[in-house]
Protein backbone atom coordinates (compact mmCIF):
# COMPACT_ATOMS: atom_id res chain seq x y z
CA UNK A 1 0.00 0.00 0.00
CA UNK A 2 1.48 3.20 -1.34
CA UNK A 3 1.66 6.23 1.73
CA UNK A 4 2.17 9.86 2.09
CA UNK A 5 2.19 12.05 5.07
CA UNK A 6 -0.30 14.64 6.36
CA UNK A 7 2.06 17.41 8.42
CA UNK A 8 4.22 14.50 9.09
CA UNK A 9 1.94 11.92 10.51
CA UNK A 10 1.92 8.95 7.68
CA UNK A 11 -1.47 8.11 5.58
CA UNK A 12 -1.85 5.26 3.48
CA UNK A 13 -3.15 5.49 0.33
CA UNK A 14 -5.96 2.60 -1.41
CA UNK A 15 -6.85 1.90 -5.12
CA UNK A 16 -4.48 0.53 -7.65
CA UNK A 17 -1.16 2.26 -7.50
CA UNK A 18 -0.39 3.08 -10.99
CA UNK A 19 3.32 3.71 -11.82
CA UNK A 20 5.44 5.15 -15.27
CA UNK A 21 5.04 2.77 -18.03
CA UNK A 22 1.17 2.04 -17.23
CA UNK A 23 -1.63 2.73 -19.31
CA UNK A 24 -3.77 5.49 -17.52
CA UNK A 25 -7.24 4.21 -16.68
CA UNK A 26 -9.93 5.86 -18.71
CA UNK A 27 -12.26 7.71 -16.04
CA UNK A 28 -15.02 9.83 -16.49
CA UNK A 29 -15.71 12.38 -13.56
CA UNK A 30 -18.02 15.68 -13.05
CA UNK A 31 -16.98 18.85 -14.41
CA UNK A 32 -18.24 22.33 -13.24
CA UNK A 33 -21.17 22.23 -14.93
CA UNK A 34 -21.84 18.50 -14.27
CA UNK A 35 -21.13 17.58 -17.92
CA UNK A 36 -18.63 14.31 -18.28
CA UNK A 37 -15.20 14.83 -18.15
CA UNK A 38 -13.04 12.32 -19.26
CA UNK A 39 -9.51 11.37 -17.92
CA UNK A 40 -6.89 9.14 -18.73
CA UNK A 41 -6.73 7.12 -21.70
CA UNK A 42 -5.39 7.53 -25.44
CA UNK A 43 -6.21 11.43 -26.55
CA UNK A 44 -6.08 14.07 -28.87
CA UNK A 45 -3.24 15.39 -26.78
CA UNK A 46 -1.02 14.45 -23.90
CA UNK A 47 -2.87 15.17 -20.42
CA UNK A 48 -1.72 16.35 -17.04
CA UNK A 49 -3.64 15.31 -14.20
CA UNK A 50 -3.25 17.28 -11.37
CA UNK A 51 -4.90 15.51 -8.09
CA UNK A 52 -5.60 18.07 -4.90
CA UNK A 53 -7.63 17.21 -1.92
CA UNK A 54 -9.59 20.51 -2.58
CA UNK A 55 -9.35 23.99 -4.41
CA UNK A 56 -10.47 25.11 -0.98
CA UNK A 57 -6.66 25.37 0.41
CA UNK A 58 -4.50 27.52 -0.12
CA UNK A 59 -1.78 24.87 -1.17
CA UNK A 60 -4.25 23.57 -4.01
CA UNK A 61 -5.74 27.07 -5.38
CA UNK A 62 -1.76 27.83 -5.52
CA UNK A 63 -0.86 24.67 -7.54
CA UNK A 64 -3.94 25.25 -9.63
CA UNK A 65 -2.95 28.60 -10.28
CA UNK A 66 0.34 27.50 -11.54
CA UNK A 67 -0.38 25.47 -13.43
CA UNK A 68 -3.48 27.44 -15.20
CA UNK A 69 -0.21 29.71 -15.92
CA UNK A 70 0.98 26.94 -17.58
CA UNK A 71 -1.24 25.29 -19.58
CA UNK A 72 -1.67 28.69 -21.63
CA UNK A 73 1.97 28.09 -22.58
CA UNK A 74 1.51 24.76 -24.34
CA UNK A 75 -1.24 23.93 -26.85
CA UNK A 76 -0.08 19.90 -26.86
CA UNK A 77 -1.77 19.63 -23.72
CA UNK A 78 -4.87 19.19 -21.71
CA UNK A 79 -4.18 19.80 -18.06
CA UNK A 80 -6.99 19.00 -15.76
CA UNK A 81 -7.27 19.20 -11.68
CA UNK A 82 -9.44 16.39 -10.58
CA UNK A 83 -10.38 16.65 -6.28
CA UNK A 84 -13.49 15.88 -4.61
CA UNK A 85 -15.24 19.02 -4.34
CA UNK A 86 -18.55 19.64 -5.18
CA UNK A 87 -18.21 20.68 -9.28
CA UNK A 88 -20.64 24.14 -7.73
CA UNK A 89 -17.45 24.87 -5.57
CA UNK A 90 -15.42 23.88 -8.60
CA UNK A 91 -16.89 26.38 -10.94
CA UNK A 92 -16.87 29.07 -8.36
CA UNK A 93 -13.18 28.63 -7.67
CA UNK A 94 -12.41 29.04 -11.07
CA UNK A 95 -14.64 32.45 -12.19
CA UNK A 96 -12.37 34.05 -8.99
CA UNK A 97 -9.23 32.78 -9.55
CA UNK A 98 -9.99 33.46 -13.06
CA UNK A 99 -9.01 29.54 -14.37
CA UNK A 100 -9.57 29.25 -18.05
CA UNK A 101 -6.73 26.94 -19.37
CA UNK A 102 -7.80 23.88 -17.85
CA UNK A 103 -10.26 21.27 -17.02
CA UNK A 104 -11.24 21.16 -13.29
CA UNK A 105 -13.01 17.52 -12.27
CA UNK A 106 -15.04 16.17 -9.51
CA UNK A 107 -14.56 12.50 -8.58
CA UNK A 108 -16.87 13.04 -5.43
CA UNK A 109 -19.60 10.65 -6.99
CA UNK A 110 -18.12 7.30 -6.58
CA UNK A 111 -14.43 8.18 -6.13
CA UNK A 112 -13.59 6.05 -9.27
CA UNK A 113 -10.36 8.13 -10.05
CA UNK A 114 -9.23 7.76 -7.10
CA UNK A 115 -9.48 4.70 -6.54
CA UNK A 116 -7.97 3.71 -10.62
CA UNK A 117 -5.09 5.87 -9.78
CA UNK A 118 -4.38 4.84 -6.39
CA UNK A 119 -4.97 8.18 -4.63
CA UNK A 120 -7.29 7.88 -2.51
CA UNK A 121 -6.65 8.33 1.33
CA UNK A 122 -7.26 5.66 3.37
CA UNK A 123 -7.11 7.27 6.70
CA UNK A 124 -6.26 9.88 9.25
CA UNK A 125 -8.27 13.20 9.21
CA UNK A 126 -8.22 13.42 4.95
CA UNK A 127 -10.14 10.30 4.20
CA UNK A 128 -12.17 10.36 1.39
CA UNK A 129 -10.25 12.55 -0.25
CA UNK A 130 -7.52 12.35 -3.03
CA UNK A 131 -3.69 12.84 -2.23
CA UNK A 132 -1.55 15.17 -3.87
CA UNK A 133 -0.33 13.86 -7.06
CA UNK A 134 0.77 14.68 -10.79
CA UNK A 135 0.01 12.21 -13.51
CA UNK A 136 1.37 12.74 -16.78
CA UNK A 137 0.23 10.58 -19.92
CA UNK A 138 0.79 10.80 -23.65
CA UNK A 139 -0.90 10.90 -26.14
CA UNK A 140 -0.99 7.40 -26.72
CA UNK A 141 -2.62 6.85 -22.92
CA UNK A 142 0.10 5.90 -21.58
CA UNK A 143 1.71 6.91 -18.24
CA UNK A 144 4.96 8.98 -18.42
CA UNK A 145 5.39 10.62 -15.05
CA UNK A 146 4.05 10.59 -11.89
CA UNK A 147 4.57 12.04 -8.38
CA UNK A 148 2.81 11.45 -5.31
CA UNK A 149 3.83 14.35 -3.59
CA UNK A 150 5.43 13.16 -0.16
CA UNK A 151 3.73 15.83 2.34
CA UNK A 152 0.23 16.64 1.32
CA UNK A 153 0.71 20.36 3.01
CA UNK A 154 3.50 21.08 0.43
CA UNK A 155 3.21 22.17 -3.60
CA UNK A 156 4.59 19.46 -5.88
CA UNK A 157 8.09 19.62 -7.81
CA UNK A 158 6.97 22.06 -10.80
CA UNK A 159 10.15 21.82 -12.63
CA UNK A 160 10.26 18.48 -12.98
CA UNK A 161 6.82 18.21 -13.40
CA UNK A 162 7.10 20.97 -16.57
CA UNK A 163 10.22 18.95 -17.77
CA UNK A 164 8.03 15.99 -17.96
CA UNK A 165 5.37 17.90 -20.20
CA UNK A 166 8.29 19.40 -22.34
CA UNK A 167 9.36 15.81 -22.99
CA UNK A 168 6.40 14.76 -23.89
CA UNK A 169 5.12 17.31 -26.07
CA UNK A 170 8.91 18.13 -27.46
CA UNK A 171 8.30 21.28 -26.15
CA UNK A 172 11.49 23.11 -24.64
Amino acid sequence: MATTKLKGNVVNLSGNEINVSDAAPVINLAGKDLSDVQIGGSQAKAQVIVVVPSLDTAVCAAETRRFNEEASKNELVQVSVVSMDLPFAMGRFCTTEGIENLTVASDFRNKDFAQAYGVLIADGPLAGVTARAIFIVNAKGIVTYKEICGEITEEPNYDAALSAIADVTNVS
